[in-house]
């Protein structure tokens, strides 16, 4: 017989320590030779990402061991820190100074350096292509923009008493440069480029270039839209993401006709997503001309699509964050999340079965993990999508009558997306009876190009309305209660929880993780592949000066009237520490309980256990104390 407790104060097995460790964090996978490796950050090693390996036996061994550490700042958000060649030599980025070094796994010497050493140059995107090694090469320069290159790292595969390790620069000219891709020749390089002040999700260009004639560039797609991850099939042709209809498709370009490119499989959805990373991959070409890809709307589905551009759907239990990581044969390896996991899968493209590498199956009982029903609610700007998860727990109900708070999550970007799967964190909220809405407000990728420019100069408006409206209309079908209802958010989605916060009555009490409160500073002081992202979201500078002080939560420090919990790492260099003491300062003014806490060693986005962990127990125990139910077992944060 189930137990009766109010909401927010059931007890649940899936600890916070549970939860950082079901949370994995993957970067990048493929196959060796008859093994698969995988990059995986260790939050018991301080969030080192080292590169693992499964043999072909099944037992599982460690190829970057410690205290190397696999990590690129390239566009500060890295990506793409290792790769391997065939015979299985690993080649990757270490975090202390961003050279990129060689190691065969059981070599007993120490990885090999083959870039110089540079103060101010960081690596990046690595891939191993037809036999050589490519990169994206970043370099700091006092006062201007950094230089951005396409290179080739010569004699990468040869030992270094055969051969001279150098650099080849194969592409520039632009002040961003992504996922580049060499044609099976090896004649042939196409990649992503853009410039101040576009995102890479705002305008792109697809650039082809050969070898031969380096200074011949052409542009093959893009332009006025958002083209991304070009790859070269076995017969030359070139495959891309662009997005002629509104919607992130494939298309297949012949690079000697100069014909415009052809759709592959037009659907009413996305292929594609922000380019955060280096090394974002969401199709794979196969060698028969087959295409493996991820379809997003609102979920994410995993499709094979024909030679005739018929799309069969696969039976795949992931349906969010996919990436196609490597292929082999019929092979793909796919990395994603399902319902109360993270993981790395083998799939067979020709039955559909899937097998996982890591992770992959969830380590609770099923009856702890919600299920998501996906919101439509309108909004002030039309449609705003979101996911909701109930509270969850197989052996308490609440009294009868009471409905739950629910903690509305904002994700970052803006520019970012939610794909209706329960984590480890969100069962975490829900099986202790908190309820979880997970909002994609407009400026969210995943429903085109249109739901995405929502948001165009209107940072602090839409988002904010959005997430209101979301919370109003779950409240409205009698599915949470409104006088509980709090909002979290990081980043780009603390942003959008201080401007809630200041903007509307909607959320009793708010979670800021390294939020910004005042955008020009934000501006003033972020990293060169940010410096202009807000002439987009707000205005350009100095010309919408007032605009940004108008929209800046820390502009109207005296409509924060509920408690607040702030989180930030000490070693942020996307959104500094600065930002999170200033509202602190402006909290301590207007006389609001909060709580400030510091994490030493911790950037933008928290990797450690002991921090993962001591945030989540504090944002439970927060809600606890604000909202007036226990919370056994959580050590309660002092709120000042």
């Amino acid at each position: 017989m189930s137990q009766q407790l109010p909401y927010g104060s059931w007890p649940s097995p899936l600890t916070a320590s549970w939860a950082s460790a079901s949370s994995l964090r993957l970067d990048g996978a493929a196959f060796v030779g008859d093994e698969i490796w995988w990059g995986e950050s260790l939050p018991d090693e301080a969030g080192r990402v080292a590169v693992m390996r499964r043999k072909s036996d099944g037992s599982l061994g460690v190829v970057l061991p410690a205290p190397w550490n696999a990590r690129s700042r390239v566009h500060e958000y890295g990506g793409g820190a290792w790769a391997a060649s065939d015979d299985g030599v690993l080649f990757f980025v270490d975090k202390s100074d961003q050279r990129i070094r060689r190691v065969v796994p059981g070599d007993e010497h120490e990885p090999e350096a083959l870039t110089p050493e540079e103060d101010g140059t960081h690596y990046g995107g690595l891939r191993w292509q037809h036999g050589a090694l490519l990169a994206v090469r970043e370099r700091e320069r006092d006062g201007a923009t950094p230089e951005r290159h396409i290179v080739r790292i010569d004699g990468a595969a040869a030992a270094s008493a055969d051969g001279e390790v150098g650099v080849t620069v194969l592409a520039g000219g632009s002040d961003f440069v992504a996922q580049p891709a060499l044609s099976p020749d090896g004649s042939r390089l196409a990649w992503v480029a853009w410039d101040h002040p576009d995102m890479p999700w705002d305008r792109t260009r697809i650039r082809i270039v050969d070898l031969d004639t380096p200074h011949l560039v052409r542009d093959v797609a893009g332009g006025a839209t958002s083209a991304l991850q070009p790859e070269w099939t076995a017969d030359g042709d070139l495959v891309l993401i662009d997005e002629q209809t509104g919607r992130w498709n494939l298309y297949r370009v012949d690079p000697g006709s100069g014909a415009d490119p052809d759709a592959v499989s037009p659907a009413d959805a996305d292929t594609g997503g922000g380019l955060w990373v280096l090394g974002s991959r969401w199709y794979a070409p196969l060698d028969d001309g087959r295409i493996v890809a991820v379809r997003t709307h609102g979920s994410d589905q995993l499709v094979v699509i024909d030679r005739d551009g018929g799309a069969v759907p696969l039976p795949f239990a992931a349906t969010a964050r996919l990436q196609i990581d490597d292929l082999h044969g019929d092979r793909a390896l796919v990395s994603g999340t399902m319902p109360g996991a993270t993981g790395l899968w083998v799939v067979d493209l020709s039955t559909g079965e899937s097998s996982p590498v890591r992770g992959g199956a969830p380590d609770v009982d099923a009856a702890w993990i919600p299920h998501a029903r996906q919101l439509t609610t309108e909004g002030p700007h039309g449609p705003v999508h979101a996911f909701a998860y109930p509270p969850t727990n197989p052996d308490v109900v609440a009294p009868g009558g009471e409905l739950p708070p629910y903690l509305v999550w904002v994700h970052g970007g803006p520019t970012s997306h939610v794909g209706g799967t329960a984590d480890s964190k969100v069962a975490y909220f829900t099986s202790r009876g908190i309820g979880v809405l997970d909002v994609n407000y407009g400026g969210s990728t995943g429903y085109g190009r249109s739901y995405r420019e929502r948001l165009t100069g209107r940072w602090g408006i839409v988002d904010v309305d959005d997430v209101a409206a979301a919370a109003r209309g779950l409240a409205a079908d009698g599915l949470a209660d409104p006088m509980r209802f709090a909002i979290e958010g990081g980043s780009a989605g603390g942003w959008t929880v201080l401007a809630a916060l200041v903007g509307t009555d909607v959320f009793g009490a708010g979670i800021s993780r390294y939020g910004v409160g005042d955008a020009r500073a934000l501006a003033a002081e972020t990293h060169d592949f940010e410096a202009r992202y807000l002439d987009g979201l707000i205005g350009p500078l100095p010309e919408a000066e007032q605009v940004y002080i108008e929209r800046s939560p820390l502009s109207r420090p005296e409509r924060f009237r509920v408690p607040l919990l702030l989180l930030q790492g000490d070693e942020d260099a996307v959104v500094p520490p600065a930002q999170a003491e200033a509202i602190r300062d402006a909290l301590v003014a207007q006389g609001v309980p909060h709580a400030y806490v510091l994490y030493a060693g911790e950037g933008h986005g928290f990797r450690r256990t002991e921090t993962i962990v001591h945030a989540l127990e504090s944002e439970l125990a927060f809600l606890g104390q604000v909202f007036g139910f226990e919370t056994p077992g959580v050590t309660p944060v002092d709120l000042a």
